[in-house]
């Protein structure tokens, strides 16, 4: 690798480090780009060269986060015929947990007010792409009644986000397997057998 790339790679880096941490002191409005350079101990001109503004670094670090959700689902992997493959999720959550425990703070910045919303929009959009088909395979009822698949992806998604933020922001000592584990005892014993789905343990 040439001096140059490593180089580049370093100052975004420390961009990227910078940014975390302000946000995590003062909160994402807060935060300029002036804030940034002097952070990172570069100036304005070496910030613009790699991003736009900081909303577009803002963004990159979203897209960033989401490669643990987007590099561990394998829809093809958790579904056999009409059945949920249970323990295959579980796995599959405690990677994602593991990623996020090994990058706490980066993930407590993205969820840092209004972007917790975005955070929760772009995970439903995920699954809506990933496991659409899945969902309209399994035709879901409640009384004989289809449940409708975005009322679903919205609900999982909340349940997803609810804990996450709830694991991050306490504190708590619960380790990623454990989370996982619980997480899906308490989804998969209650929420979709309720909703009729076959559970595969």
């Amino acid at each position: 690798m040439k001096k140059t790339d490593l180089r580049v790679k370093r100052t975004n880096k420390m961009i990227i480090d910078a940014f975390i941490h302000l946000v995590e002191k003062s909160g994402f409005e807060q935060v300029t780009v002036q804030d940034i350079a002097d952070e990172a101990m570069i100036n304005r001109a070496t910030f613009y060269a790699h991003y736009k503004d900081k909303q577009d670094l803002y963004e990159t670090i979203f897209d960033y986060a989401l490669t643990a959700f987007t590099s561990v689902l394998n829809p093809a992997e958790l579904v056999k015929g009409n059945l949920i493959k249970v323990k295959h999720i579980e796995l599959m959550m405690t990677k994602i947990y593991r990623n996020i425990q090994e990058n706490r703070k980066f993930y407590l910045t993205i969820m840092d007010g209004s972007a917790n919303e975005i955070l929760r929009k772009k995970i439903a959009d995920i699954l809506n792409e990933q496991y659409a088909d899945i969902f309209n395979r399994l035709k879901i009822t409640e009384n004989d009644i289809e449940v409708p698949m975005d009322f679903i992806i919205e609900y999982m998604t909340s349940i997803f986000i609810g804990t996450l933020h709830w694991w991050l922001t306490t504190d708590s000592q619960m380790t990623p397997e454990h989370l996982a584990k619980l997480v899906i005892k308490l989804v998969g014993n209650g929420h979709l057998t309720v909703l009729g789905i076959e559970i595969e343990k």
